[in-house]
C-alpha cells in the first residue's frame, strides 16, 4: 500500500545501496560477529544517531545469526530501535491471513472453490463468481480500497477501520476484470478473507491468529491491531522526509485486518520464519499449502500464493513479501534451499529490499542454471550498451491509470510503477529483463520495422510506450465542465476549466489538475487519479467519466445537473 507522501526515498541510504557491489564469492558460513561487522558497515554510515532506522534479522539453519536495531524508534523521546521494537509490518501481514485460510482449508471448514458470497452475502453479485481462491491469489478483480477510499475523499491520515473498508467493498458496482483472468494486488481481497475467517470460526480475526499462530509459536509481542487507540509497548513511530531533509511523523490509524495492521518484532518474526522454513509437524500441511500458486485462466503463471510471493533470488528459489504503509517499509525473504531468512523492518520510507538482497548476496552465489538458453528467467545477466538501454527508457501504460516509468542509472535500467518504489532490472538478453523485486517477473520489449520501441509485455499484458508529448484532447474543454457523482463511492467532483486547463474539485481534496494524455483520456495530478476518461452518448454529449488507477479501474462518475 503506497502513497507519494509516504514513499519519499531516504536518499543517502538508497544511493549507497544502489552502488554497492554484489559480492560474487559465496560466504555461506558467518560467525555472528563477522556478519555484524558487515551489516554495521552497510547501515551505520547512513543512519544517524538521531534518525529513524531499521531492525535487521538473519536466520540460518534454524538459528538466529543476527538480530539488531539501528537508529531511533521514536525521535521525540530518542528511543533506539532494538530487537524488541514493535513495527507495523504493513503487507507482510498478509501471509498470516494466508496461513489462516490454508488452515481452514486443511481442516475441511472451507473450500478454495467456494463462492465468497457463501460466507459474505453482502458482497454484490458481479455476474461472475469470485472464489476464495481468487481472493487468496489476487485474481478476484475486486478494487483495492487504497485507491477507492482516497478517490471518495478520504485521507490516509484519517481513522480507517476494518468495518469501513468492508462497507466500501459492499458498495462496489464493478470489477477490474473477469475473476481469474489477471493478477492485480488487492488489499480489499485480504480484508474479505479476514472477515470470512471471523464468520467461519466464530472468533475475531485477532483472536483466531492469537490462538492458532502467535501463542503456539511463542510470538508474545505480535498482534493484529483492531483498535487504533490501543497502547502497544515499544511501538515504533514511522517517519518521512520532506524536500529539505527534515523528518516528520506519519499518522497511522489503520485497522486493515488481514491485509495489514500486524505489529511485531524481529525477535518474534524469527520464530515465524523458522517455522515457515521447517514447520512444526502439526503445521506442515498448512505451510506447504501456503506456498502453492495458481495459474490464471489462460494458463499464465501467477507467482502469488497465500500472502507470499514465490520467486527466485540469484537462481535459488525464494519466498518473500514486502510491505509499505505510513512510512514503514518491511521485507521478509526466505531462501528455502539455503535455509536462510532475512527480515528488514524500516520506520522510514526507504527500500528494505535493497538491504535484504545485499545481505542475501553474501550467502548465495549466482547459480548456474540447468538451461543455458538465452532469455530464460534464470539465465545469467548480460551487459547492454547504454545507447540501447536509453531506447527503452520512458513511460509505458500497463493499464487504465497504471503506468511504469523506466530510467537508466549507469549500465542498468530501473522500473517504477504508479505509487511504487524504484527497482533495478536485470538484462537477460537484448530485449528481455528480469525484475527480482517483482518475484522475478519479466519485461520484454518490442520494436517496429524502423527499430523504434513500440511496447513492452509484462505479465502477459501488452503495454504501449507513451509519446513524450501528450496529445491534446480532441474536443473543447468546456464540454467537460460540470458536476459528476459516483453512486459507488458516495462522492462528487466538479470539472472546471481554469486558464484553458481542466481541473477536478473535491470538497476535501480541493483543486486537482488534469493534463491531456490522448483522445479524451486525462492524467490526474494526484496518485489516486491515474487517468480520467470521459465518455459520451450516441449524440456526442459528455455523459460522465471513468477514473482508473493501478488497482481500481473504471470507477464511474455520471454527469448531473447542478
Amino acid at each position: 500500500m503506497h502513497t507519494p507522501r509516504y514513499s519519499i526515498i531516504h536518499a543517502s541510504m538508497l544511493m549507497l545501496l544502489s552502488l554497492l557491489p554484489i559480492f560474487s564469492e559465496c560466504l555461506a558460513q558467518y560467525t555472528s560477529s563477522e556478519l555484524e561487522t558487515k551489516i554495521d558497515a552497510l547501515l551505520l554510515p547512513n543512519i544517524g544517531e538521531d534518525e529513524p532506522g531499521s531492525a535487521i534479522l538473519v536466520v540460518k539453519d534454524g538459528k538466529i545469526l543476527f538480530n539488531k536495531g539501528y537508529g531511533l524508534a521514536n525521535l521525540s523521546h530518542q528511543i533506539p530501535i532494538d530487537p524488541n521494537t514493535v513495527f507495523d509490518l504493513a503487507s507482510v501481514s498478509k501471509q498470516f491471513a494466508g496461513f489462516a485460510i490454508a488452515s481452514l482449508v486443511e481442516a475441511g471448514k472451507i473450500k478454495l472453490e467456494d463462492d465468497i458470497r457463501k460466507y459474505i452475502p453482502e458482497l454484490p453479485d458481479f455476474g461472475s463468481t469470485i472464489t476464495v481462491d481468487h481472493l487468496v491469489h489476487h485474481t478476484s478483480g475486486i478494487r483495492d480500497w487504497t485507491s477507492t477510499l482516497p478517490l471518495a475523499g478520504w485521507s490516509f491520515d484519517d481513522v480507517i477501520s476494518f468495518e469501513q473498508i468492508l462497507r466500501m467493498a459492499y458498495l462496489q458496482q464493478g470489477l477490474n476484470f473477469e475473476p481469474g483472468s489477471e493478477y492485480s494486488y488487492s488489499n480489499t481481497g485480504y480484508n474479505l478473507l479476514a472477515e470470512l475467517i471471523q464468520r467461519v470460526s466464530g472468533l475475531s480475526f485477532r483472536e483466531w491468529t492469537d490462538q492458532h499462530i502467535f501463542q503456539p509459536l511463542g510470538m508474545t509481542n505480535t498482534r493484529f491491531l483492531d483498535d487504533h487507540t490501543e497502547i502497544i509497548p515499544h511501538r515504533a513511530q514511522g517517519y518521512y522526509q520532506d524536500q529539505d531533509g527534515m523528518f516528520h511523523a506519519s499518522p497511522n490509524n489503520l485497522m486493515a485486518l488481514g491485509s495489514s495492521s500486524l505489529y511485531s518484532t524481529t525477535t518474534d518474526l524469527a520464530r515465524w520464519v523458522i517455522n515457515l522454513d521447517q514447520p512444526k509437524p502439526e503445521m506442515k500441511a498448512i505451510i506447504d499449502r501456503m506456498k502453492q500458486t495458481r495459474k490464471l485462466n489462460n494458463g499464465t503463471d501467477n507467482n502469488y500464493a497465500f500472502g507470499l510471493s514465490i520467486g527466485s533470488f540469484r537462481g535459488t528459489p525464494s519466498v518473500n513479501h514486502s510491505g509499505s504503509w505510513a512510512s514503514f517499509r518491511t521485507y521478509l525473504m526466505l531462501l528455502p534451499e539455503e535455509h536462510l531468512s532475512i527480515v528488514v523492518l524500516n520506520n522510514y520510507a526507504s527500500s528494505p529490499y535493497q538491504i535484504a538482497s545485499t545481505i542475501a548476496s553474501w550467502f548465495v552465489t549466482e547459480k548456474a542454471t540447468a538451461s543455458k538458453q538465452e532469455g530464460k528467467p534464470n539465465s545469467p545477466a548480460v551487459k547492454l550498451p547504454k545507447q540501447l538501454l536509453d531506447t527503452y527508457t520512458g513511460t509505458y501504460q500497463l493499464g487504465p491509470g497504471w503506468y511504469v516509468s523506466l530510467t537508466r542509472k549507469d549500465d542498468q535500467l530501473w522500473t517504477q510503477a504508479t505509487n511504487e518504489d524504484n527497482y533495478p532490472m536485470t538484462a537477460l538478453s537484448q530485449d528481455l529483463f528480469r525484475i527480482d523485486a517483482y518475484s522475478g517477473r519479466m519485461m520484454k520489449f518490442f520494436t517496429d520495422a524502423n527499430g523504434k520501441v513500440t511496447h513492452l509485455v509484462y505479465s502477459g499484458m501488452e503495454c504501449p510506450k507513451m509519446e513524450s508529448s501528450a496529445a491534446s484532447a480532441s474536443k473543447q474543454l468546456s464540454e467537460y465542465a460540470g458536476h459528476y457523482v459516483s453512486e459507488e463511492l458516495r462522492t462528487a467532483y466538479k470539472v472546471l476549466v481554469v486558464d484553458d486547463e481542466l481541473k477536478l474539485w473535491h470538497h476535501r481534496h480541493g483543486d486537482l489538475e488534469l493534463s491531456p494524455a490522448w483522445g479524451e483520456d486525462f492524467l490526474g495530478s494526484r496518485w489516486f487519479i491515474g487517468s480520467v476518461e470521459f465518455y459520451r452518448d450516441s449524440a456526442g454529449r459528455v455523459q460522465g467519466f471513468r477514473v482508473s488507477s493501478g488497482r481500481a479501474r473504471r470507477q464511474l462518475f455520471q454527469k448531473v445537473e447542478e
